[in-house]
């Protein structure tokens, strides 16, 4: 069935929304040749747009000096403002950006394992108020929170999870009764997979799943361009994935037995111990990690042996996956993923051909400690721009 003229104009309008923020501003004939719509059809949204307070002239093509072909077209970039809120246990991050989801403001502050959950939640929306106020913005359209925990599927809401500080659950509440915005709750891995998936290690990729390596252990799975969260929103919980040779099994209340014994950053300080050296020294040593020695410096016989060791737990995890998803492609993340790099992405790499028949490609996070931070920034500007722009095609 044809689209009707309303439906038609507003398919047009976030075609046309969509490119003027991939591509910048552009001229009504840049939009004509990108759009494949007609000159007048082209004006009328320009218009249209021009008046709902979205579209803006930003300038002069430098090609073109007549006619109203001359203008550029932006966005409105202050139209709605944008905050994105990295949960850890012991810390919040905030970012404040606009619609096109520039960064505006960024503050962090520690939050201590003593705090009760009444000054800690405080604590935290402080931290946002004054951030808000740094950068110029009357009020927020979109907020997303990246927390660790499972999201419950039905609510969209954060559900209580062993070990887990409660205020982190008592924030996202308090966070929606005091803002007239928009609130939303992500699992930290899943938000970390939709960054690397749009800006990061993956964006060559439409099936990967992303390895969650820091306190806790998790997965995000993609596939065909989209976040898997499953039918409870946990998929990807393999820190509870049995492991032969641990301490037992995980159950239902904690993954003690599970791959997270193996892989948590308890366990990779105890391992880096047993060779005599730190978890932090032993990963960017011989040029693994980010702020390692330059490329191409070998590592020590004592970082080799505790990377390869590291390399073939990761891998018994990572082939589990492999085993089930055939994903193609596994990234790195948290703070092992990133302090370990190339050097130990390409070692578990090397591992994983040996577990399993399935070509896998292992990279390391592009992101680093910023990928929770990102993937919120874009949950929060996806959802202001569909209800700015109208509903999406398609989304994670």
């Amino acid at each position: 069935m044809a689209a009707s003229p309303s439906t038609a104009r507003a398919i047009n309008d976030r075609f046309a929304l969509r490119l003027l923020q991939d591509e910048g501003p552009l001229t009504a004939t840049q939009l004509k040749t990108l759009t494949g719509l007609s000159r007048p059809t082209v004006a009328d949204l320009v218009e249209r747009l021009h008046r709902s307070g979205l579209v803006h002239v930003v300038g002069e093509s430098g090609a073109e000096r007549r006619g109203p072909n001359a203008k550029l077209y932006g966005l409105v970039a202050d139209r709605a403002h944008l905050a994105a809120l990295d949960v850890r246990t012991r810390s919040v991050s905030v970012t404040v950006a606009d619609l096109l989801g520039t960064t505006l403001a960024e503050a962090s502050v520690p939050v201590g394992d003593d705090s009760d959950t009444g000054p800690a939640v405080e604590k935290a929306v402080a931290l946002l108020e004054r951030t808000v106020e740094k950068a110029g913005a009357d009020r927020l359209h979109s907020v997303a929170v990246g927390a660790p925990g499972l999201i419950d599927p039905a609510t969209g809401e954060l559900r209580d999870s062993s070990g887990l500080p409660a205020w982190h659950r008592r924030l996202v509440g308090v966070l929606q009764e005091r803002l007239p915005a928009h609130v939303l709750v992500e699992n930290e891995t899943n938000l970390a997979a939709v960054a690397e998936l749009r800006e990061g290690a993956a964006r060559d990729r439409e099936d990967f799943v992303l390895l969650w390596l820091g306190q806790g252990v998790g997965a995000a799975v993609v596939l065909g361009g989209r976040l898997r969260r499953g039918a409870s929103g946990g998929a990807g919980e393999i820190g509870f994935l049995p492991v032969p040779g641990t301490s037992g099994l995980p159950s239902a209340t904690g993954c003690d037995g599970g791959f997270h014994e193996l892989a948590c950053a308890a366990a990779v300080e105890s391992l880096a111990a047993a060779h005599g050296l730190s978890a932090a020294d032993a990963l960017t040593s011989g040029g693994a990690g980010a702020d390692g020695p330059a490329a191409g410096s070998a590592p020590t016989p004592d970082h080799a042996a505790f990377l390869d060791a590291l390399a073939r737990r990761l891998a018994i995890g990572a082939a589990a996956v492999v085993s089930v998803l055939d994903p193609g492609c596994v990234v790195l993340a948290g703070e092992t993923g990133h302090q370990g790099g190339a050097a130990l992405a390409a070692r578990v790499e090397t591992e994983l051909a040996a577990l399993s028949p399935l070509r896998t490609e292992v990279r390391a996070t592009a992101l680093g400690d910023a990928a929770v931070l990102r993937g919120a920034l874009l949950l929060a500007r996806d959802t202001a721009q569909d209800a700015l722009f109208g509903a999406p095609t398609a989304g994670l």
